[in-house]
């Protein structure tokens, strides 16, 4: 699954965008991490006999929840995600390869039972419940699964997550079983309540009203070894505690404190001992910690990604899908990864596929590859003529308007862009903005010319392959480019259908291939998840493509 994320604290080029532009490095220093999920990740793993009882762990966002339903459009970015985490059910538990298994807290059982038609069986843990002490149950899911299916558009999604090819939820042996039929084969089935997706009450999923609009304000019932204890919009501030309810582990923290923060804030405040956890961002930032007393450097590639969507409406400037992999083809993506990863990775490269991360099974490079020359021939063929420093047809120029979060990295990436496209005679004009209403205000109504903001991934990357590259004009979820085409579509279907996970992985790199042939987006880079933390929090960090188990997160004594 694909949520999105309007800050993410990847590297920031530390050096002169002089001296990146020439391939020069601008230090000796080749950094220790790789641009590349592994098997491992680097989190201070202890025994909880090792950690004290208590403590509360403080943790920063940057932009508080326009809907604490992350299921609807508001609620699908990458801080409501992160925030909910500790508090509600998910079906399986995902460790650092990638690798699912189920989480008993939450289901004895999560079974394929049938192929024709696919059938896939929920069986709940009989003592799992909502904060509120009624039961989680078949209807639970039912009501989420309708919420989802798109039948109803009503129904405010940001994506569906696969509900669109169930075709009915019924009552099992009993109210603690849940039987999905689907109308058509589902390759991602384990990803339906996993990942980045959670499974909601029937409160929440029930009805298009309480679906977009019950959880604007707060988050009413969850189900995990935390709730929500308070929250505070003036002061910026949500504080997690423990949910007397709770039938798993008792989880060591006493309380989570989220608090609001401007991202360049975050080391300084954790320098100050006012936060435990923060993102590096450069070279200069991961000297600026390293050695300090009490911080740990820990570092796991995170599946946090970068990249650039172009906006194909019609009657919109890049409405040529020809125009649009011009523009592509004259991106240095591998002079931004040398710039923006220096000192921080071994090896810096871009990232070369849109479905897979690098590292995780199914990677491979299927980009078109940089090539300005062939760039400038192909917007010569297009008719857009160059007149004087800038391209013009039929009484435009080709300008273009970069939309970004205001934050240094997307900035000195757009710089690069900028003199990048300048050589073929395309203008790229840098327009910031700020991180609340990014989405609501300018992503979602194709405000924007071009514009870069992050995917999240996880183990399940052909979950929402629809949601972001399939083009229905009438429901685009997360196809903000509006940019897409019949044969696009049919592949998607072909390979969201395929129960084979081999030929499934074949299948979704043809889809990826078509993706930059179509010049829909071109990915950036992989965020190297590089992180400061204090030194003595275990069983949290760097985390890569796992999940954090909540219980064991907590301070050695």
């Amino acid at each position: 699954m694909r949520i999105r994320s309007t800050v993410v604290r990847i590297a920031v080029p530390a050096v002169a965008l002089g001296l990146v532009l020439s391939g020069c490095a601008g230090s000796d220093d080749s950094g220790s991490g790789t641009s590349a999920i592994g098997i491992t990740n680097d989190i201070n793993p202890h025994d909880v006999s090792e950690l004290r009882d208590g403590g509360n762990l403080r943790l920063p966002f940057s932009g508080y929840p326009k809907n604490w339903n992350s299921l609807q459009i508001d609620g699908g970015d990458t801080d409501v995600t992160n925030i909910e985490r500790p508090m509600m059910p998910q079906a399986f538990r995902i460790n650092a390869a990638g690798e699912p298994s189920l989480d008993t807290d939450y289901f004895t059982s999560v079974e394929l039972t049938s192929t024709e038609p696919q059938q896939v069986t929920y069986t709940i843990n009989p003592k799992a419940v909502w904060s509120d002490g009624t039961p989680i149950t078949w209807e639970d899911i039912a009501a989420q699964a309708n919420a989802l299916s798109g039948r109803d558009k009503t129904f405010l999604i940001q994506a569906n997550q696969g509900f669109d090819r169930v075709a009915k939820v019924e009552r099992g042996v009993d109210d603690r079983q849940a039987v999905l039929t689907f109308s058509k084969h589902f390759a991602d089935w384990r990803g339906q309540f996993a990942g980045n997706s959670f499974l909601f009450p029937k409160s929440v999923t029930a009805t298009p009203e309480s679906f977009n609009k019950s959880l604007v304000d707060n988050i009413t019932l969850t189900a995990g070894p935390f709730l929500v204890q308070s929250t505070d919009r003036a002061q910026g501030r949500i504080v997690l505690g423990r949910n007397p309810l709770w039938w798993g582990e008792k989880p060591k923290l006493d309380t989570i404190t989220w608090s609001l923060l401007d991202s360049a804030a975050y080391l300084p405040a954790l320098r100050n001992n006012e936060l435990d956890w923060a993102g590096i961002a450069s070279r200069d930032e991961l000297k600026s910690v390293e050695g300090a007393p009490d911080i740990d450097i820990r570092r796991a590639p995170a599946n946090q990604w970068s990249h650039l969507t172009f906006n194909g409406a019609p009657g919109s400037l890049l409405s040529d899908p020809k125009v649009r992999v011009a523009i592509s083809k004259a991106i240095d993506r591998q002079g931004i990864a040398t710039a923006i990863d220096n000192g921080l990775v071994a090896d810096p490269k871009p990232l070369n596929n849109h479905i897979y991360l690098e590292g995780q099974k199914g990677y491979q490079d299927n980009s078109l590859g940089y090539d300005p020359d062939a760039a400038a021939r192909e917007l010569d063929e297009a008719g857009w003529k160059l007149n004087g420093d800038v391209r013009e047809k039929d009484g435009r120029k080709l300008e273009i308007r970069d939309v970004m979060y205001n934050q240094d990295v997307w900035v000195q990436i757009a710089q690069i862009m900028q003199q990048n496209l300048a050589r073929i005679g395309v203008k790229l004009t840098i327009d910031t903005k700020p991180g609340t209403g990014y989405f609501t205000d300018f992503i979602q109504p194709g405000d924007f010319d071009v514009a870069q903001w992050s995917w999240v991934g996880d183990a399940f990357p052909l979950t929402n392959m629809f949601q972001i590259w399939g083009y229905d004009p009438k429901d685009l979820q997360g196809n903000y480019g509006r940019i897409g085409s019949p044969e696009l579509n049919d592949l998607i279907e072909k390979t969201v259908s395929e129960l084979d996970p081999n030929k499934a992985i074949e299948m979704a790199n043809q889809v990826d291939r078509k993706i930059f042939e179509e010049g829909h987006s071109i990915p950036l880079l992989q965020s190297p998840g590089i992180v400061a933390v204090r030194a003595n929090l275990a069983n949290y960090g760097a985390r890569g493509l796992a999940t954090y188990d909540w219980t064991k997160v907590g301070f050695l004594k």
